[in-house]
């Protein structure tokens, strides 16, 4: 199965349905399975004092309060409802991350046939149990988590009513950008042994190395942050890929999943014919009469067009030969 690639547009249109559908455009252009929004109501996510994160001070410019922040990156029920007719439009699945009950219940009445949990949500247990029940494919991030947080949420969603063929297990760190010496990949493999689940990267790490890499080390699902321009005003452009750099990401990660192949070890197909031109074969090292024993004085390996392949020295050595041959000529018995 291939690998499935989130274009996380998250609240990078700025609060803007025609930048929104621009950011459809581009998830389309650069191959994406998904493009992935982000769906809450401030006023039912933080407080109006809650203080934003210092990334999202750094990376705005603003000191505000969270509530200030996101009241101006939300998208009410119809741009909703125009982003996900458009992505059907051009064949691209819709999805939006909820931040809260009513949000879900948005998504759900939309249609949404796949939930994208945050990793601010991995203890959320009302949280988890209402995306639980819809039993469709879940991706939980796990960003801030340790092993038994993950478990932890992991048992609540298990338990509410997600069967386990529906569920994967996101690695995340939410730093915006995420210092490479902490981006630790091998915690996606540890996942996948602790858990017994499919596995696989949300990543906000700069460039496309880490995804690419992730995919390497067996994610199936890899959800990337991208913008259409890292220069605009907002708390996660400076941390997103720009179009050009999310086509050449899928382009990778497609090439990367063919590279991985079946992991059965045989010559493969574009290689068969490079065997009689490139391994050795068994030839005479000088004029051999018949009857002469074949030996270490007038035998060598050498690559040739005909004769036994070197790995049949040992058969060879001390036959008799049957016939005349010249220099050069490969040796039969």
């Amino acid at each position: 199965m291939s690998v499935f690639i989130i274009a996380e547009a998250g609240v990078n249109h700025n609060g803007s349905l025609g930048t929104a559908k621009a950011l459809v455009d581009a998830a389309v252009e650069a191959g994406a399975d998904a493009v992935k929004f982000q769906t809450f109501k401030a006023q039912n996510l933080v407080t109006e004092s809650a203080e934003q994160a210092a990334y999202q001070t750094e990376n705005t410019g603003v000191k505000e309060s969270q509530f200030s922040m996101l009241q101006r990156l939300e998208l009410d029920e119809s741009a909703h409802r125009a982003l996900f007719a458009y992505c059907a439009e051009k064949n691209i699945e819709f999805m939006s991350t909820p931040f809260d009950a009513e949000s879900v219940e948005l998504l759900n009445h939309l249609g949404m046939q796949r939930w994208k949990i945050p990793s601010g949500e991995v203890l959320s247990v009302p949280y988890l149990r209402q995306i639980a029940k819809f039993n469709q494919p879940t991706i939980l991030s796990t960003g801030m988590s340790d092993l038994d947080e993950v478990a932890f949420a992991v048992k609540t969603l298990l338990e509410a009513g997600l069967t386990a063929d529906k569920l994967t297990v996101l690695h995340a760190n939410t730093a915006y950008p995420t210092p490479f010496p902490d981006v630790n990949l091998r915690a996606m493999q540890t996942l996948q042994q602790a858990l017994h689940l499919p596995v696989g990267l949300s990543d906000h790490s700069l460039g496309i190395e880490v995804p690419i890499a992730a995919v390497a080390l067996g994610a199936c699902v890899i959800e990337k942050h991208f913008t259409l321009d890292k220069n605009l005003p907002g708390p996660d452009h400076k941390a997103s890929l720009e179009p050009d750099e999310l086509k050449a990401m899928v382009t990778a990660i497609r090439n990367i999943e063919q590279a991985l192949g079946s992991g059965q070890k045989e010559p493969s197909a574009s290689e068969q014919a490079n065997i009689a031109i490139v391994r050795k074969r068994i030839v005479a090292k000088r004029p051999i009469s018949v009857g002469e024993p074949f030996s270490t004085d007038n035998c060598d390996v050498k690559r040739a067009s005909t004769g036994l392949y070197a790995s049949e020295w040992d058969s060879v050595i001390g036959q008799s030969a049957s016939r005349d041959y010249r220099k050069g000529e490969g040796i039969v018995l």
